[in-house]
């Protein structure tokens, strides 16, 4: 992607500027959430949705609903070492903490969620929605105690083992003993294992040992 202002190029993952007079300047990244159109709009009910432009869709020019089936065919080019531990475009919850960045195959976390782990000095989490499409992280540190997370069998909840609250997908108790408490949210972004690797070479798989 480029500005129209300078004309440099950006790494639309990392938001840096690789080319043109803005060149080794980096975007401010915002928070943001790649979630189902269901848990969205359950979280934010009175939420606004941006509507197709007729114009576009009119023109038949938007991406068809196929697209990432269709990407996921796609032969992979890329200058960087492939690292063969997953195939280049598993879908993978890529996450940077402390410095340190690390990877959870997107298979891995419908195997085990919640998944409990300790990154860049941080304990942390990270769970999978009821849509079995999204996936959020936090911080497990709550007021000084460290909490472990499970999946109730019998109600399907999130509860801390600690003291039995249960939790919602957002990281707010919703029940129990730390009620109305929020966890610390940490940033995550799904994508394909080769991206990620190129741009964070140095990143841990989960489940493997660092490369």
């Amino acid at each position: 992607m480029h500005d129209e202002q300078t004309g440099s190029w950006w790494q639309q993952i990392t938001g840096a500027a690789i080319q043109g007079g803005l060149k080794g300047q980096k975007l401010t990244e915002v928070p943001s959430d790649e979630v189902s159109f269901g848990v969205w709009k359950r979280e934010n009910p009175n939420g606004r949705v941006m509507r197709p432009d007729p114009k576009i869709l009119a023109e038949d020019k938007y991406d068809p609903e196929d697209w990432e089936s269709q990407v996921g065919k796609m032969r992979v080019t890329t200058s960087a070492t492939l690292d063969n531990r997953l195939e280049p475009r598993a879908i993978v919850v890529g996450l940077t903490v402390g410095g340190q960045s690390k990877a959870y195959a997107f298979s891995a976390i419908e195997k085990q969620s919640p998944v409990l782990d300790f990154v860049g000095g941080k304990d942390i989490v990270l769970l999978l929605g009821d849509d079995k499409r999204s996936v959020r992280a936090f911080e497990r540190d709550l007021d000084g105690k460290k909490l472990e997370f499970f999946i109730k069998p019998d109600t399907n909840e999130i509860v801390d083992a600690e003291t039995g609250s249960v939790w919602d997908f957002s990281g707010k108790a919703v029940s129990g003993e730390l009620t109305g408490k929020q966890l610390t949210k940490v940033q995550v972004i799904k994508d394909y294992w080769f991206d990620w690797k190129t741009y964070h070479p140095d990143a841990q798989l989960f489940g493997a040992g660092s490369r």
